[in-house]
This record gives structure tokens, sequence and C-alpha cells, in this order.
């Protein structure tokens, strides 16, 4: 196939403390790519933001520190002139960029811009989406306007709680009551989260979430199950089965998440079928809800007391490794981990054609 093979930057690391599990995904999404298809060119963020852009590679990364890119590599203005060299030569020495990185600077939309503004075809969500999707606030509205059912909250900023925090409390304790969750307004992996059962445990709460961004969002607390499908397509999207978490903690928090080992994942979640249906139903709905493309990660509460279902939050880049939660839902329903890195880079390409028919010179001529 030799020149038929397209050319993937595989993009990770990243500022955001989800840093390590970017830098395993990648490797296993390295160790997974058909060869024969593809060439891959690794560009590696620092966790102080500096690019490093490696050479090609014909084959998978053997160990972790092989992607960081220590020798030979070039630095940040070179790996970032390469993303814009479609713009000026026409062609460039990427296809196709694979964001594979989580949270603040990855999956929020800044790089997403970048993307657009190089003109490359990228795997995932658009500007919009990943923004509302690390937005909770704004992410929350959109599901309100597509008529999707969620728990009651309430957000500030921290301008707002300085200048009124007793009148926010008060507020709190009237919508919401105790136990509620804080949680900062736009950060992933559930960092910076706690539970208040009381205003004094609220007042603590509040003031770590504010440690992580200038705005906080209080929900109110719902003895529920905790269901998660994922979701693949651009314009028709699919809907994997459901999955359950099972969480080893009082809720499904970071240490819960990557450390304690102790949360378990059910797949298929136990549903019966209508059921499980609504919820495929009401995941392509908050897809749609946010704009999305390529794939995310829908996450239900399923209440215990009269079997509701209630959107909780998308993910648009979830975990990735083939141990993730995302993959294996679609391993179960039949899609491989090769075959939907495959399907991505096709609904990457699919998308970037279609807009390619748009015209955005001329206006309103």
């Amino acid at each position: 196939m030799g020149q038929d093979k397209l050319t993937v930057g595989l993009i990770y690391g990243g500022k955001s403390g989800e840093h390590e599990v970017s830098l395993q995904t990648a490797l296993a999404v390295s160790q997974a790519f058909n060869y024969d298809k593809y060439e891959l060119l690794p560009f590696y963020i620092t966790k102080r933001g500096e690019w490093r852009v490696g050479n090609k590679l014909s084959g998978p990364f053997a160990a972790l520190e092989e992607l960081k890119l220590e020798s030979g590599a070039q630095n940040t203005s070179a790996a970032i002139n390469m993303l814009f060299e479609k713009l000026s030569a026409g062609t460039g020495s990427i296809d196709v960029a694979f964001p594979l990185l989580h949270g603040t600077y990855g999956e929020d939309g800044t790089i997403q811009g970048l993307f657009e503004m190089a003109d490359l075809p990228y795997v995932g969500a658009g500007v919009l989406a990943s923004a509302a999707g690390m937005d909770k606030v704004a992410m929350k509205k959109l599901f309100a306007e597509a008529g999707l059912a969620q728990c009651e909250y309430c957000y500030f900023t921290a301008s707002e709680w300085s200048r009124g925090s007793h009148a926010i409390v008060q507020g709190i304790e009237e919508k919401l009551g105790y136990p509620c969750f804080v949680k900062p307004a736009n950060l992933g992996s559930s960092v910076g989260i706690s539970k208040a059962r009381s205003r004094e445990e609220l007042l603590a709460s509040v003031a770590t979430a504010l440690r992580f961004d200038m705005k906080v969002i209080v929900e109110e607390f719902v003895d529920a199950r905790e269901i998660e499908v994922g979701v693949l397509g651009n314009d028709e999207p699919l809907a994997s089965v459901p999955g359950e978490i099972v969480s080893s903690s009082e809720y499904y928090d970071y240490q819960a998440k990557y450390l304690d080992g102790k949360s378990q994942m059910l797949i298929p979640a136990e549903l019966d079928t209508e059921l499980a249906e609504e919820i495929r139903d009401l995941a392509v709905r908050a897809f749609k809800a946010i704009s999305g493309n390529g794939l995310c990660r829908a996450d239900f509460f399923v209440k215990k007391s009269d079997q509701t279902v209630w959107i909780n939050e998308v993910n648009t880049m979830p975990g990735f490794t083939p141990y993730s939660m995302y993959p294996l839902l679609w391993r179960e329903t039949g899609v491989s981990y090769e075959a939907l890195l495959d399907r991505l880079i096709e609904l990457a390409l699919e998308r970037y054609e279609a807009r390619q028919n748009l015209n955005f010179e001329n206006g309103l001529q």
C-alpha cells in the first residue's frame, strides 16, 4: 500500500491532571493500530505545555517512556508548524489528528479550535461540543433545552460567592438540601468533588472546588444506579449496550476511578430490555443536545425508588484504554478496539469532507 497509508497525528500528554492516563491511552492506541493502513506521527505535550514531535512510526510504542520523545524530538514551534503545514502548502505532514487528551486543554474545545484553524480533520467532538461537555453548567442547560430529565442543581461564580455566600448557601439548602455534591464546573475525572452533609461541610466543599475552577456547581443527592452508554457516530449516532458502575466509595471519585481498583464495571448492565432501550435512546439525545461528533460516553442515574432515568453528564473524550468503559461497551456491542479506531478516523474524515462544502468566505452576498 505504501503511499496509500493515512498518517495519523497522535496527540497525547497535556497540562491537565490526567496526563498519566493520557500516556496509558496513547500506548494502548499505538499498539492497536493497523500499520498496514496507518502511519503514526507522535505529538507529546509535556506537563508544562511544551510540545514535542517525534518521527513517523510504522509500528507501536513498546513502553511508556518512549512516548515522552526524549531523543531527537523537535520542539513546540516545529510541532505546531507541522500541524499548520496543510494551510500553507495544501498538503500536510498528517492526514488526521487523533487527540488523546483528557480534561483541560484537550477535551474542552481549545485544541479542537487549533485543529480547525489548521484546517485538519480530527477525531472526536468539535469546539462547541467539547466546551459544553467540559462545562457542567452549560451542559445541563443544553440538556434542559433538549427536554432531558436531570437532578436539581445550583451554580455560582467565585466573585458571586465572595460577594454573597450566605444567600447562596440559603438557596442551596432550600432547593437541594443535604447531602449534596459540590463540583468545580470545569474539570474532568472527578477531581475536586466532595459530598456535603451539613452547612459546615458545604462551606469547606465550596472552598475546595474553588481551588480548581472559577465556577462551582452544587447538585442534589440521588440514590441511584450509575449506568453508562457509549455513543459512536456523527449525524446518525449509534448507542452501545449500557454498562453499570458499582463504586467502591460513596460516589465515583478519582480514588475509586483510578487508584483503588475496587469499582466494578458490569457489562452489560442488568436492566430489563425496555429500560435499556430507553437509556440508549436518551444517550443519543444527549449526544445530539451538545452537538456531538465521533464519540462520547453518556452517564445516567437510574433512581432506585422509581426507576426513572436522569442524565448525569456526557464525556466527549472518555477513558480509552482497552480496559476503559467506553471501548469495553463497544466490544460487548460487537465492535473491537481496532475497529473502533478505524471507525473514529472514518468519522473524522467524513465530518471534515462535509464541512469542506460549506462557504465560510462570502457570508450574505
